[in-house]
Protein backbone atom coordinates (compact mmCIF):
# COMPACT_ATOMS: atom_id res chain seq x y z
CA UNK A 1 0.00 0.00 0.00
CA UNK A 2 1.18 3.10 -0.74
CA UNK A 3 2.64 5.38 2.13
CA UNK A 4 0.25 7.99 3.46
CA UNK A 5 2.09 11.66 4.14
CA UNK A 6 0.33 14.51 5.67
CA UNK A 7 3.27 17.00 5.54
CA UNK A 8 3.63 19.22 2.23
CA UNK A 9 0.48 21.75 3.78
CA UNK A 10 2.35 25.03 2.82
CA UNK A 11 0.55 27.20 1.59
CA UNK A 12 0.34 29.05 -1.73
CA UNK A 13 -0.17 32.81 -2.00
CA UNK A 14 -2.72 33.33 -5.63
CA UNK A 15 -1.55 36.48 -7.36
CA UNK A 16 -4.13 38.26 -9.86
CA UNK A 17 -3.35 39.03 -13.42
CA UNK A 18 -4.66 42.46 -15.10
CA UNK A 19 -4.98 41.94 -19.09
CA UNK A 20 -5.35 45.47 -21.08
CA UNK A 21 -7.07 45.92 -24.01
CA UNK A 22 -6.32 48.15 -27.11
CA UNK A 23 -8.47 49.22 -29.59
CA UNK A 24 -6.97 51.26 -32.48
CA UNK A 25 -8.61 53.93 -34.93
CA UNK A 26 -7.99 55.59 -37.75
CA UNK A 27 -7.77 59.15 -38.90
CA UNK A 28 -8.78 62.21 -37.45
CA UNK A 29 -11.02 60.13 -34.95
CA UNK A 30 -7.79 58.86 -33.65
CA UNK A 31 -6.37 62.30 -32.87
CA UNK A 32 -9.85 63.06 -30.87
CA UNK A 33 -9.25 60.31 -28.99
CA UNK A 34 -5.79 61.49 -28.18
CA UNK A 35 -6.29 64.84 -27.49
CA UNK A 36 -9.15 63.67 -25.06
CA UNK A 37 -7.00 61.37 -23.36
CA UNK A 38 -4.10 64.07 -22.85
CA UNK A 39 -5.91 66.20 -19.70
CA UNK A 40 -6.90 62.80 -17.57
CA UNK A 41 -3.35 60.98 -18.49
CA UNK A 42 -1.56 64.64 -17.27
CA UNK A 43 -4.22 64.17 -13.63
CA UNK A 44 -3.02 60.59 -13.34
CA UNK A 45 -0.83 60.71 -10.35
CA UNK A 46 3.08 59.52 -10.50
CA UNK A 47 2.86 55.70 -9.13
CA UNK A 48 4.66 55.20 -5.43
CA UNK A 49 5.09 52.13 -4.97
CA UNK A 50 5.59 50.02 -1.90
CA UNK A 51 6.61 46.35 -1.89
CA UNK A 52 5.87 43.32 0.37
CA UNK A 53 6.37 39.75 0.74
CA UNK A 54 3.18 37.69 1.77
CA UNK A 55 4.68 34.40 1.92
CA UNK A 56 8.11 36.00 4.11
CA UNK A 57 4.83 37.63 6.35
CA UNK A 58 3.53 34.30 6.92
CA UNK A 59 6.64 32.74 7.55
CA UNK A 60 8.16 35.23 9.74
CA UNK A 61 5.28 36.52 11.91
CA UNK A 62 3.95 35.09 15.07
CA UNK A 63 0.34 34.24 13.61
CA UNK A 64 1.88 32.71 11.21
CA UNK A 65 4.38 30.24 13.02
CA UNK A 66 1.59 29.40 15.28
CA UNK A 67 -0.40 28.35 12.15
CA UNK A 68 2.33 26.18 11.00
CA UNK A 69 2.95 24.69 14.72
CA UNK A 70 -1.29 24.00 15.35
CA UNK A 71 -0.66 22.16 11.65
CA UNK A 72 2.61 20.29 12.87
CA UNK A 73 0.19 19.06 16.24
CA UNK A 74 -2.61 17.97 13.74
CA UNK A 75 -0.33 16.10 10.90
CA UNK A 76 1.22 14.78 14.14
CA UNK A 77 -1.99 13.54 15.86
CA UNK A 78 -3.25 12.05 12.83
CA UNK A 79 -0.06 9.95 11.58
CA UNK A 80 -0.35 8.71 15.44
CA UNK A 81 -3.64 8.11 15.06
CA UNK A 82 -3.46 5.91 11.76
CA UNK A 83 -0.23 4.76 12.08
CA UNK A 84 -1.99 1.30 13.56
CA UNK A 85 -4.82 0.80 11.21
CA UNK A 86 -2.10 1.62 8.64
CA UNK A 87 0.20 -1.18 9.00
CA UNK A 88 -3.19 -3.87 10.02
CA UNK A 89 -3.54 -3.33 6.00
CA UNK A 90 -0.38 -3.43 4.90
CA UNK A 91 0.13 -6.85 7.02
CA UNK A 92 -3.31 -8.42 5.60
CA UNK A 93 -2.59 -6.91 2.40
CA UNK A 94 0.66 -9.32 2.58
CA UNK A 95 -1.23 -12.18 4.00
CA UNK A 96 -3.83 -12.12 1.21
CA UNK A 97 -0.91 -11.82 -1.73
CA UNK A 98 -0.01 -15.14 -0.05
CA UNK A 99 -2.91 -16.39 0.09
CA UNK A 100 -4.85 -16.05 -3.35
CA UNK A 101 -3.10 -18.89 -5.11
CA UNK A 102 -4.61 -21.60 -3.08
CA UNK A 103 -7.84 -20.26 -2.53
CA UNK A 104 -10.84 -20.79 -4.45
CA UNK A 105 -11.82 -18.46 -7.36
CA UNK A 106 -15.45 -17.35 -5.56
CA UNK A 107 -13.35 -17.34 -1.87
CA UNK A 108 -10.69 -15.49 -3.86
CA UNK A 109 -12.96 -12.55 -5.23
CA UNK A 110 -14.64 -12.00 -2.23
CA UNK A 111 -11.83 -11.81 0.01
CA UNK A 112 -10.26 -8.92 -2.44
CA UNK A 113 -13.37 -7.43 -2.90
CA UNK A 114 -13.69 -7.29 1.34
CA UNK A 115 -10.08 -5.79 1.38
CA UNK A 116 -10.21 -3.29 -1.19
CA UNK A 117 -13.37 -1.94 0.17
CA UNK A 118 -11.64 -1.90 4.02
CA UNK A 119 -8.99 -0.22 2.30
CA UNK A 120 -10.81 2.33 0.37
CA UNK A 121 -12.43 3.43 3.75
CA UNK A 122 -9.66 3.79 5.34
CA UNK A 123 -8.10 6.15 2.47
CA UNK A 124 -11.04 7.92 2.28
CA UNK A 125 -10.69 9.04 6.19
CA UNK A 126 -7.22 9.63 5.61
CA UNK A 127 -7.90 12.36 2.89
CA UNK A 128 -11.17 13.55 5.09
CA UNK A 129 -8.49 14.50 7.67
CA UNK A 130 -5.57 15.87 5.50
CA UNK A 131 -9.08 18.03 3.94
CA UNK A 132 -9.46 19.33 7.24
CA UNK A 133 -6.23 20.40 7.83
CA UNK A 134 -6.11 22.16 4.76
CA UNK A 135 -9.25 23.66 5.32
CA UNK A 136 -8.26 24.69 8.93
CA UNK A 137 -5.34 26.49 6.99
CA UNK A 138 -7.36 28.02 4.49
CA UNK A 139 -9.84 29.62 7.11
CA UNK A 140 -6.71 30.80 9.27
CA UNK A 141 -4.81 32.50 6.55
CA UNK A 142 -7.89 34.71 5.61
CA UNK A 143 -8.72 36.00 9.19
CA UNK A 144 -4.64 36.99 8.94
CA UNK A 145 -5.42 38.96 5.56
CA UNK A 146 -8.11 40.17 7.01
CA UNK A 147 -5.99 41.73 9.82
CA UNK A 148 -3.20 42.64 7.50
CA UNK A 149 -5.65 44.95 5.12
CA UNK A 150 -5.69 47.17 7.44
CA UNK A 151 -2.18 47.48 8.66
CA UNK A 152 -0.94 47.39 4.97
CA UNK A 153 -3.79 50.29 3.91
CA UNK A 154 -2.04 52.42 7.32
CA UNK A 155 1.52 52.13 5.89
CA UNK A 156 0.30 52.92 2.35
CA UNK A 157 -0.94 56.27 3.85
CA UNK A 158 2.02 56.70 6.00
CA UNK A 159 4.26 56.84 3.01
CA UNK A 160 2.08 58.41 0.95
CA UNK A 161 2.00 55.33 -1.73
CA UNK A 162 -0.67 54.73 -3.97
CA UNK A 163 0.91 51.06 -5.09
CA UNK A 164 1.20 48.32 -3.35
CA UNK A 165 2.91 45.26 -5.29
CA UNK A 166 4.00 41.64 -4.21
CA UNK A 167 7.66 40.78 -4.03
CA UNK A 168 6.88 37.84 -6.62
CA UNK A 169 5.65 40.59 -9.04
CA UNK A 170 8.95 42.51 -8.92
CA UNK A 171 11.76 41.32 -11.46
CA UNK A 172 14.27 44.10 -11.21
CA UNK A 173 14.46 47.21 -8.96
CA UNK A 174 17.11 49.61 -7.20
CA UNK A 175 15.16 51.05 -4.75
CA UNK A 176 14.38 49.41 -1.44
CA UNK A 177 10.60 50.45 -1.19
CA UNK A 178 10.05 46.72 0.72
CA UNK A 179 7.99 47.62 3.64
CA UNK A 180 7.80 43.24 4.98
CA UNK A 181 9.78 44.12 8.16
CA UNK A 182 7.62 47.13 9.36
CA UNK A 183 4.17 44.90 8.41
CA UNK A 184 5.10 41.97 10.35
CA UNK A 185 5.97 44.51 13.35
CA UNK A 186 2.56 45.51 13.07
CA UNK A 187 0.73 42.10 12.34
CA UNK A 188 2.71 40.87 15.90
CA UNK A 189 1.10 43.18 18.00
CA UNK A 190 -2.40 43.14 16.05
CA UNK A 191 -2.60 39.37 15.74
CA UNK A 192 -0.08 37.26 17.64
CA UNK A 193 -2.24 33.87 17.20
CA UNK A 194 -5.30 32.16 15.81
CA UNK A 195 -7.05 29.39 16.35
CA UNK A 196 -6.46 26.48 13.11
CA UNK A 197 -10.12 24.47 13.44
CA UNK A 198 -10.39 21.45 11.80
CA UNK A 199 -13.16 22.22 9.35
CA UNK A 200 -14.33 20.43 5.94
CA UNK A 201 -13.76 23.26 3.09
CA UNK A 202 -16.40 23.22 0.66
CA UNK A 203 -16.38 21.55 -2.62
CA UNK A 204 -13.45 22.49 -4.84
CA UNK A 205 -11.84 25.56 -2.80
CA UNK A 206 -9.00 23.30 -2.32
CA UNK A 207 -8.20 22.99 -6.16
CA UNK A 208 -6.68 19.84 -7.81
CA UNK A 209 -4.05 19.31 -4.88
CA UNK A 210 -6.72 18.80 -2.37
CA UNK A 211 -8.63 16.59 -3.75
Amino acid sequence: MSKLSFSGLAAKTCAAAVVAAVLSMTGSATAVAQEAAAPAAQNTPAPKILVIDRTAILRASKVGQDIARQVKGYTDAAEKEFKGESDSLKNEGQALQQQIAILAPDVKRKKIAAFEAKQMSFQKRVQLRQEQIQGGVMNARQQVERALGPILQGIMAERGANLLLDRSAIVLGTVDVDVTGLAVDRLNKKMPTVKVELVTPPPGSLGPQGQ
